[in-house]
């Protein structure tokens, strides 16, 4: 007898989940149940055995102002009884004009066009488009590559899917949406001797690496540069000092679009509504999503300058793309809540005056012998585990398959802390726990990560 025939009270949640759900990113088979979380409060999440855990990623750089906020649940309710669904498909509904005012109050410059979405990827893909089609508008019909980073991941759909730089998540899918190409990311760690030894000619070089594949690929062709303010993948790599200077002037120079991916880093979780304030510059196009709701409701958008939207005003032309959860009317009201509480509580304040303490706390680590760099801006940090500091040297696959999905994921969880233990580049350890830590969370994180880490270097 299949699990699916057993009768399902006598299975657990977790047993249960075999039978019919489909985890994204997981792995199935004999023996493997996933945990089962229930329910969360503040900083923790419970799971059905009646445990607790520090959520030290947000749930997925999500949950900025934590769980179990009965306000935006609320907001969510009231709404739906008023109006559950209507789409944006040539109507507008209140929730949905008042947040685009709102988003538009917070972008830098001239970013006051608001395309709302379901999550991140669609976010991705919508900012594609609008480059592809914008540029034909304009008479540069040949404009349509993107250039992205090494590593970097932007979305699962097959145009956000091109524009990742992670070749293990692509393979199984290709050939994928032509016209994405990368360039080195900013991951000072590795880099060579010299520029590593200056974080200013680093960040020059690395910049300018994006130059060379304009050029390369015939700037007549390329639309679109995709960064994130810190690059996710990898393992949190902050942008050195001047390199998003350069990067604008890249852009400007070569009429090439640049669009700064904050779908993990918007909202507070460096600091600012926007990252790019963070980091002083002015993109084209900023694509968000996740912590907009702190997760109480699922939204995204690609918020676009007056510039872009100018050929869409002349009363015929449309932009052919749209979803029908797109500004839904519950998310779009969540989300205002969401950032009532933002400003009521000073979460990127409080982020601002906190950040410091965080990387003072988790730099304690560096005395770990498994430990080569902590690296991030905000709360949004990933350490790197070496097999040799001095030289730093990395894991071989199987030693990345046995350390960390072998014993870092499941004994991190066991110890308390819900973190990720990721190997998508080199083998790293991220955190982003709720935008409303403080020193007492940092210190767990920090004590559960050296009892763990330290007996994870005993295993190589």
């Amino acid at each position: 007898m299949s699990i699916a025939d057993e009768p399902a009270t006598d299975l657990t949640l977790g047993e249960r989940s075999a039978a019919h759900l489909w985890g994204h990113f997981a792995r199935h088979g004999d023996g493997i149940t996933p945990p089962v979380i229930i329910r969360g409060e503040g900083m923790r999440i419970y799971d059905d055995r009646g445990r607790s855990y520090l959520d030290g990623l947000a749930g997925l750089f999500v949950v900025q102002a934590g769980h179990g906020r009965v306000e935006l649940a609320e907001a969510a309710a009231k709404q739906a009884k008023e109006l559950a669904f209507f789409p944006i498909w040539s109507y507008a509904t209140p929730p949905a004009v008042e947040l685009a005012e709102r988003l538009a109050a917070y972008t830098p410059g001239d970013l006051n066009r608001v395309f709302f979405t379901t999550g991140g990827g669609e976010a991705v893909e919508s900012a594609w488009k609008l480059a592809k089609q914008y540029y034909k508008l304009v008479g540069k019909p040949m404009k349509h590559k993107v250039i992205s980073r090494a590593v970097a991941y932007h979305g699962t759909p097959q145009g956000a899917l091109a524009i990742t730089g992670v070749p293990a998540l692509k393979q199984m899918f290709e050939p994928l949406t032509p016209g994405g190409f990368r360039a080195p990311n900013t991951n000072i760690y590795r880099a060579d001797d010299d520029l590593a030894a200056d974080p200013k000619k680093f960040g020059r070089w690395a910049a300018d690496r994006i130059a060379e594949a304009i050029e390369f690929e015939g700037p007549e062709t390329v639309a679109a540069v995709f960064l994130e303010p810190v690059q996710n993948a990898g393992g949190c790599f902050p942008p050195p000092p001047g390199y998003f200077e350069r990067v604008r002037e890249i852009c400007d120079e070569y009429d090439v679009l640049l669009v700064s991916d904050e779908v993990i880093c918007a909202f507070g979780r460096i600091g600012s509504m926007f990252a790019c304030d963070d980091f002083g510059y002015v993109p084209d196009i900023i694509t968000c999503a996740k912590g907009m709701t702190s997760g109480y409701s699922p939204i995204g958008a690609m918020i676009a300058s007056d510039r872009l939207f100018e050929p869409f005003r002349d009363g015929t032309t449309s932009f052919p793309h749209g979803y029908t959860f797109g500004g839904h009317p519950v998310s779009a009201a969540v989300a205002l809540a969401n950032l009532d509480l933002f400003e009521r509580e000073g979460l990127n304040d409080h982020v601002k005056q906190n950040a410091p303490a965080f990387r003072a706390t988790l730099e304690r680590l560096n005395d770990l012998p498994i430990v080569g760099d902590v690296r991030g801006e905000g709360y949004f940090y990933g350490i790197e585990l070496v097999k040799d500091k001095a030289t730093k040297e990395t894991f071989s696959d199987a030693e990345s398959e046995r350390i960390l999905r072998g014993f870092l994921s499941s004994a991190l969880f066991e110890a308390g802390l819900y973190c990720r233990a990721d190997d998508r580049g080199d083998p790293v350890v991220q955190l982003a726990p709720p935008l409303i830590a403080g020193q007492a969370e940092f210190d767990e994180i920090e004590q559960i990560l050296r009892s763990v880490l330290t007996e994870a270097y005993t295993l190589l």
